[in-house]
């Protein structure tokens, strides 16, 4: 008996589709995972490579016919430019894709520097579609009709890991939604998907999640720019995993607004395994907040915190506290109220660091605030540069860098490098807002995390 199969092209042999993945928080990069997944789908045999923890493999990058790079930020689109040069030298025939939410962003000056194409969006699909254009359309009759595995991604224990004191749990990474129905302006998420969100089927997260446990997860990071844009959705999720891994814990990101929104079901997330949640809090003046569109005030922030930790759950607030409107005065209140409500170990160090980014077409462009800057496009860096009103501003930006950079390669206790930034902010104020504050270990229990620090 006679077995009718496609006979694969160049474009289906295995490799010939390459895709690489250069920065992800850390996490295995959902930027391969699901258009790999799509593109075997599809009869194709792609590899892939993910440099955040493993090198270039330069044999992978040789047989390569179409070769597509992940950059969902701005951290891996840097690498990905720098990495486009090293690609080329190795393949010069390759057509080269960027996809991710900086690639559309960026799409202008990425397509005038060697780059084919830029995908954004629900990019799986837009891949398949790309690369079955360049696939050849041929049938004929094969004896068998074998399908070829798709490329292994490294282990999950390469990876960032979850840590609460003595805990160590190897983390999976998935998502349950597409997009953001908010429109906070400082994020890269709007311009692409302009207040839109898709949910991602029940059973296509659920099934992500059972080979990550098959492969040793005992920790998911729900990696959702909003887990709570639907709420319904993801708890049901959250309760079938839950059923079916009664060990498994997790995280996940939300807004200060659906913290309060949905308080009533923080005690479930509890009992199904949350340890923590992150929240953009980026600021506590309500200037900032107002230009950044986040809507919340310091109030709501510390009703959050109440919410989150009520429930026995560990809140992560990341911060944005150089921008060009927050004074030093705003800098002291955000170290002073970590300080306060005992959050030190809520917040990775290079938090404090942490500059305002204006890519290419932010919705921060459109905010009067911003128009009245003085701004430069930078497009080998991808944003446009700004400088303080107040040079004290730019001049504490450039130690704090510095100072959390190398407290880090040190292995500095994060108790300690954050006292010392804020000697270092009180130094430039004035030694009326010289640090007291709770210096023991005691009065600051360590807080549950992921091991890789929070870069955008």
């Amino acid at each position: 008996m006679k077995i009718e199969a496609r006979i694969p092209s160049a474009m289906h042999a295995p490799g010939a589709v390459l895709l690489i993945s250069c920065y992800e928080l850390g996490h295995r990069p959902a930027g391969l995972t699901r258009p790999l997944r799509a593109l075997e789908t599809a009869g194709f045999a792609p590899d892939a490579i993910d440099i955040a923890v493993e090198p270039l493999d330069v044999e992978k990058v040789k047989r390569a016919r179409f070769i597509g790079i992940s950059v969902p930020m701005h951290t891996a689109l840097r690498l990905g430019v720098h990495l486009l040069h090293r690609i080329r030298e190795i393949n010069r025939d390759a057509p080269i894709s960027m996809y991710g939410l900086y690639a559309t962003l960026n799409a202008d000056y990425l397509l005038s520097h060697g780059i084919d194409f830029c995908l954004s969006g629900e990019t799986s699909t837009q891949l398949v579609e790309l690369v079955e254009s360049f696939a050849e359309k041929k049938w004929i009759e094969s004896p068998r009709g074998d399908r070829v595995a798709v490329g292994k991604l490294p282990p999950l224990e390469v990876y960032a890991q979850f840590e609460d004191k003595d805990e160590v749990r190897t983390v999976g990474y998935t998502e349950t939604t597409h997009g953001c129905k908010h429109l906070c302006t400082h994020c890269p998420i709007p311009p692409v998907y302009n207040g839109k969100f898709a949910v991602i089927q029940r059973d296509t997260v659920l099934a992500e999640i059972q080979e990550q446990v098959a492969e040793g997860a005992t920790h998911i990071t729900f990696g959702d720019p909003d887990f709570l844009n639907g709420p319904m959705h993801g708890l049901r999720i959250l309760r079938a995993m839950h059923e079916a891994y009664p060990n498994l814990t997790f995280d996940f990101t939300t807004k200060v607004t659906h913290i309060l929104k949905h308080r009533k079901h923080f005690s479930e997330f509890a009992q199904l395994g949350c340890r923590f949640v992150i929240s953009a809090v980026e600021s506590l003046n309500n200037t900032v907040l107002t230009i950044l569109e986040k809507h919340h005030t310091r109030d709501d922030v510390e009703t959050a915190l109440d919410i989150v930790h009520g429930a026995g759950i560990a809140l992560r607030p990341t911060w944005v506290p150089f921008t060009p409107w927050t004074t030093l005065d705003d800098y002291l209140e955000i170290l002073q109220f970590v300080d306060t409500h005992r959050l030190i170990y809520h917040v990775d160090p290079v938090q404090y660091a942490v500059r305002l980014l204006i890519p290419p077409g932010s919705y921060l462009l459109n905010r009067p605030e911003t128009k009245a800057l003085s701004l430069t496009l930078d497009e080998t860096a991808f944003s446009y540069t700004w400088v303080h009103p107040d040079a004290r501003m730019d001049e504490l930006h450039k130690t704090v860098n510095t100072l959390v950079e190398n407290d880090a390669l040190a292995g500095v206790d994060t108790l300690e490098t954050f006292y010392r930034i804020w000697t270092l902010a009180a130094d430039i104020h004035g030694s009326r807002h010289t640090p007291l504050g709770f210096r023991s270990k005691e009065a600051h229990q360590p807080a549950p995390r992921i091991t890789e620090a929070w870069f955008c």
